[in-house]
């Protein structure tokens, strides 16, 4: 069964082969460590995993870079503003190392909660200057970069062909582009890959050009090259990354190399919120913890990431994540059922189920399609140990820890309630005793607004977080 994905170079899908023998060699744009990663980050990483777990279903071994930003990131992607690591570090009164120590763990952790794989190679920027100072100096000796009293800068003249990927006409927007940002650059677009540290800047290093600092794009060529060669087979990232970084990154690559540095660029989808842009300004830039507050478990929010195709924009509200926390325990329930029972299934029927999955995920990683043949499985009226084994080779690519279903439940059914509202909740037992149902109605009212649902039932009440 062939794999086919979708590549943003070409605008088409194609079917999958690696460049060299059955090693898939990918690089992976992480994060750049100053503050919490949010779920919109996090669809990324989701989507990340999935493209592992599928390549790994088509029995092909993987060489996975991740790069995490810890220097050089600056606020805007035109060279101007400060270096996010420093601005968050004068903004804690940290040290730049420490915050980025602490973010990098809390990242980890949150990839863990999320059950994502972690690559083969994790590469700090901070841990490979030398490796960007050779391929600065590399550029320049080919005659693709050249100095100004500011940085060093790419130019972006030499190339045969610039953009690439964003598909923009240049021409248009540089009679129109900002040119005051440095007026040594020799063409609007010229981008640092190099930038010299004004003498307050922490984070800098020892170079030809005096005490200076990597440009963002640097970080990941100069890695990529290093631990995967001139050329790969897949790059990813957001679709932000596809109009400045990602064209940068490639044409700089060009320049040392003379190659496009992968083959396939994979890009992920914005996650909007309640309808809009997900923005710090806004509020809504939500962290896996916030959403634990509500009772939305990391799994769940993993679920709901694929309700969308990994290349469509994806609406995130409160409502729709709950709803994925609903359908996580119906899918364990589900799970735990079919163990429970040994009602015998034809194994054509299995194999069947099984072929329907991989087309699914083979064909450019379709999730929605590949999760409604899960729902098939789950509800299936014939109850059997064999659906819950096909249910754990589905999670292999899934990654939702269906294994251990019941322990999940069970941790469900002992949800230990806030004083608060366990005292509401006996204050609405009297009253329904007391057959005073506008009072119950209140209390019902009041845990709701506290994000409590509470269930009137034949055997009583039931109460659980929204």
């Amino acid at each position: 069964m062939s794999l086919t994905l979708y590549n943003t170079l070409t605008r088409k899908k194609e079917e999958f082969k690696p460049l060299e023998g059955n090693e898939v060699r990918i690089y992976s744009c992480g994060p750049t460590v100053y503050s919490f990663a949010h779920i919109g980050n996090f669809r990324a990483y989701v989507f990340m995993d999935t493209l592992r777990r599928v390549l790994q279903a088509n029995q092909y071994t993987l060489k996975h870079v991740m790069n995490i930003t810890d220097v050089g990131h600056l606020e805007s992607d035109s060279d101007e503003g400060e270096d996010k690591m420093e601005k968050a570090a004068r903004k804690e009164n940290k040290d730049p190392y420490e915050i980025a120590s602490y973010y990098t763990d809390i990242f980890f952790r949150d990839m863990g909660r999320l059950n994502i794989e972690k690559p083969e190679i994790i590469a700090k920027a901070t841990e490979h200057i030398n490796d960007m100072l050779e391929f600065v100096n590399t550029l320049i000796e080919k005659n693709y970069a050249y100095e100004t009293s500011k940085a060093i800068y790419f130019d972006i003249s030499k190339l045969d062909h610039y953009p690439v990927l964003s598909n923009r006409n240049l021409e248009d927007q540089i009679a129109g582009a900002r040119v005051d940002v440095d007026p040594e650059k020799r063409n609007p677009y010229d981008f640092a890959v190099w930038i010299k540290a004004p003498e307050n800047h922490i984070m800098k290093w020892e170079s030809p050009w005096g005490l200076s600092y990597p440009g963002w794009h640097l970080e990941c060529s100069a890695m990529g090259r290093k631990y995967l060669g001139d050329q790969f087979d897949i790059h990813t990232g957001g679709v932000d990354h596809i109009p400045t970084h990602h064209e940068n990154e490639i044409a700089q690559s060009k320049g040392a190399t003379g190659k496009i540095p992968a083959k396939r660029w994979m890009h992920v989808e914005f996650l909007q919120v309640d309808g809009g842009k997900m923005s710090k300004s806004l509020g809504n830039t939500y962290t896996l913890d916030q959403l634990q507050e509500k009772g939305i478990e990391p799994l769940a929010y993993k679920l709901f990431c694929y309700t969308a195709h990994y290349r469509t924009k994806l609406n995130f509200t409160f409502e729709s994540a709950q709803s994925s926390q609903k359908a996580l325990n119906r899918l364990r329930e589900g799970y735990v059922a079919h163990t429970k029972a040994n009602e015998k299934v034809s194994e054509e029927e299995i194999e069947t189920y099984k072929q329907r999955f991989l087309e699914a995920v083979n064909d450019d990683l379709n999730m929605p399609l590949a999760m409604g043949i899960v729902w098939e499985v789950v509800r299936n009226q014939t109850k059997s140990n064999q659906f819950a084994n096909l249910l754990l080779a589905f999670d292999k690519i899934l990654g939702l820890d269906i294994k251990n279903a019941q322990t999940y439940l069970e941790k469900e059914e002992k949800i230990e309630l806030p004083e608060e509202i366990a005292k509401l909740l006996e204050e609405r037992k009297i009253a329904r005793e007391n057959k005073n149902w506008a009072e119950s109605d209140r209390i019902r009212d009041e845990l709701k607004e506290k994000g409590y649902q509470v269930k009137d039932t034949k055997d009583g009440m039931s109460i659980e977080k929204m």
